[in-house]
């Protein structure tokens, strides 16, 4: 069998014995290449990721070490590793605390014993799944304060050595992880990934459950932070449902379900009427990122009682117009200044397609002009209502703390 074959046998083994896995590698382009690691890798490809593998270093293991590489840079995504990755300063010390980190999730059959284990440190006392950033901040400690263990760690780095022979007794191979490129890309950039990487294991995650498979259990609080929603701070139903009145917009679909009284051959009509909310959302630099997260729980909240959204989002300009669907990560755009009229004459030129409009922002900008239709204004929990109150603009609200 070619190295292309024993990948894919190696990927089934992986989907059979740990469906979360295996459907998290099907995400990824994979490369094979003897030049740009010597081992195995994963890396950005702008802002995807793919896995990189070193073919002679693939070809002599054994299978079930296959399935611990491929399980191994699996986790350094899933971990967050590549995204956190700039928020550490010794970059030696810090590949050597995420490879003890993810290793810990892995059978030890399936690793090479050069790997960096929580064994290897016997002297420090580390607990186990504590993350990355216990097991650098422990390493650190250690090189400051062991002499010893710093020049054993200086000289296998200084002389461009694969493995460091501890003072212990102990020898480790020393990981290379190609993420320099990191550091290079905006925080803008950074961010977009680090979502990217949330939606990609909340996306497996659903698949795995919705087949009745397993999640693993070191994935099991952190999908509970990212699916958490906090409880609404409204009746979101009924205050929509009387805000708007009668106003919905209606939708025709077809059905074999529902008889045709006319034509009795063809499928009936099933009407369904929904009210179309057109939510501002003002992106500007004075709202904060606590205050974006606020808008964007609400808005859930809000798509739950069944009606249809289309976000359009402005700081001093009009950035992006879409509809909401909670199911993917919301980009924001903008980030100036504030201005409310851009969406006003929006709304004002398109009236007629949505119930009503709100308009979720800190408050920090004049009144609007012109102002016509249903409007509400909902203002984050730390804004302000004195430029919209009392100014003839619509309703204010404001969310509670």
């Amino acid at each position: 069998m070619n190295n292309v074959e024993t990948l894919g046998k190696a990927s089934k083994e992986l989907m059979l014995k740990e469906p979360f896995y295996g459907l998290l590698l099907i995400s990824l382009n994979k490369l094979w290449s003897d030049r740009r690691v010597p081992t195995a890798g994963v890396t950005l490809n702008k802002i995807n990721y793919e896995l990189i593998i070193n073919p002679n270093f693939w070809e002599p293991l054994p299978p079930e070490q296959k399935m611990g590489i491929l399980k191994h840079e699996l986790l350094h995504i899933a971990f967050f590793h590549l995204t956190d990755y700039t928020t550490y300063k010794d970059k030696e010390i810090l590949n050597i605390a995420m490879d003890i980190e993810i290793n810990q999730y892995i059978d030890r059959n399936w690793l090479p014993k050069e790997g960096c284990f929580l064994e290897n440190f016997p002297e420090l006392n580390m607990e186990k799944k504590k993350g990355s950033r216990y097991y650098y901040d422990k390493l650190l400690q250690e090189q400051q304060c062991n002499q010893a263990f710093a020049q054993a760690l200086a000289d296998a780095i200084d002389g461009g050595l694969d493995t460091c022979e501890l003072p212990n007794g102990e020898s480790i191979q020393l990981p290379k992880h190609d993420w320099e490129m990191m550091e290079k890309l905006p925080e803008s950039t950074r961010k977009l990934i680090e979502t990217q990487t949330k939606h990609i294991v909340t996306q497996v995650a659903d698949q795995v459950e919705k087949s009745r498979g397993t999640i693993p259990g070191e994935f099991a609080e952190l999908l509970e932070k990212l699916r958490h929603i906090e409880p609404p701070k409204f009746d979101w139903k009924g205050y929509i449902r009387r805000f708007t009145g009668k106003s919905v917009k209606t939708y025709t679909k077809k059905s074999r379900r529902k008889y045709n009284k006319r034509l009795p051959e063809n499928p009936g009509l099933k009407i369904k009427r929904q009210k179309h909310l057109l939510v501002g959302i003002d992106t500007s630099g004075s709202v904060s990122t606590s205050e974006l997260k606020e808008f964007l729980n609400e808005l859930w909240h809000m798509k739950k009682t069944g009606s249809d959204v289309t976000i359009i989002q402005c700081d001093t300009s009009i950035s992006h117009v879409g509809r909401f669907e909670p199911k993917k990560d919301l980009e924001i755009h903008g980030r100036g200044g504030t201005c409310f009229q851009p969406v006003i004459d929006y709304y004002n030129e398109h009236q007629k397609d949505f119930s009503c409009l709100m308009y979720f922002t800190d408050g920090e900008a004049p009144a609007p002009e012109n102002v016509r239709g249903n409007i509400l204004w909902v203002i984050s929990s730390n804004g302000t209502v004195d430029c919209l109150a009392d100014e003839g603009v619509g309703q204010v609200i404001q969310l509670e703390i």
